[in-house]
């Protein structure tokens, strides 16, 4: 039976050369939650489980065009942001979720790899605090990136719930993820949508298949939310979601190799 409908995604990142993160891990998720990717590329590493050996940003010219092209044709009920490496960029992909009016919207913060690389200039954390973070449906930073977003210590759940309130409340949000991987014990995010925080927690996996855990668990939150799910429900989907593909992760490479996004289908 043909389908006639489908919901679609748009993922706005970097290409990951080695196929653990960025947009080939985004559109893996994508089709795991049931959902049509589609790819908007912001920059090209050249990148593998070890290290990030070079960056090309692709000029804002191309990132426009990228977006129009696929607004104007196939649509998008719900947006990621990943790799945006760079003020000008930010600023471009912001104008652009403006002008096509795309209101659900995913804000994963990538600042630095998996292996240490840094992936966004220092210089566009304000802009990105100020310009694209008040767009957001949800953000989904880990416990650096909420240290760098907010400025403040991010070390603990208070801490983390704190961080999660300050992007809400004082940046505009609509909610938050203050993911808790870089904490010992269990692996437990905080949740605050402006009413309510919410704890998701998972026994952590010990594995150093990890790549493109941050990638992955956003761009699940957006193929779950561009299928109707319910913020709340979609986080905590994701959540299980990533924890399976970690747990079933691949071991390719000789550094951090990637999780297993269809871990369900494959043997």
């Amino acid at each position: 039976m043909i389908r006639k409908s489908v919901a679609r995604v748009m993922t706005i990142a970097g290409s990951d050369s080695g196929g653990g993160a960025g947009i080939q891990a985004d559109l893996k998720a994508f089709a795991a939650m049931g959902a049509y990717g589609t790819c908007v590329i912001t920059a090209i590493t050249a990148q593998n489980t070890v290290r990030v050996t070079d960056v090309l940003e692709v000029p804002d010219a191309m990132i426009r065009a990228q977006i129009d092209a696929v607004m104007s044709d196939i649509g998008t009920d719900a947006a990621k942001t990943g790799m945006l490496a760079s003020a000008a960029i930010i600023n471009t992909v912001a104008e652009k979720i403006r002008e096509h009016a795309i209101s659900n919207l995913v804000v994963d913060p990538v600042m630095v790899a998996k292996s240490g690389d840094r992936l966004l200039r220092e210089d566009a954390i304000d802009v990105l605090r100020r310009v694209l973070i008040p767009l957001a449906t949800v953000v989904t930073p880990n416990l650096p990136e909420a240290e760098a977003i907010t400025g403040r210590v991010v070390k603990d759940l208070d801490q983390a719930r704190d961080a999660a309130r300050m992007i809400v409340e004082e940046m505009g949000a609509k909610a938050a993820v203050v993911k808790g991987g870089h904490m010992p014990g269990p692996a437990t995010d905080t949740f605050y949508d402006g009413t309510e925080v919410r704890l998701f927690t998972a026994q952590r996996v010990s594995t150093t298949n990890t790549h493109g855990t941050g990638c992955t668990f956003a761009s699940a939150v957006a193929g779950c939310i561009a299928r109707g799910m319910p913020l709340k429900e979609a986080v905590g989907q994701s959540k299980k979601y990533v924890t399976e593909a970690i747990r079933s992760g691949i071991a390719v490479g000789h550094g951090s190799g990637p999780l297993n996004h269809f871990y369900k289908w494959w043997e």
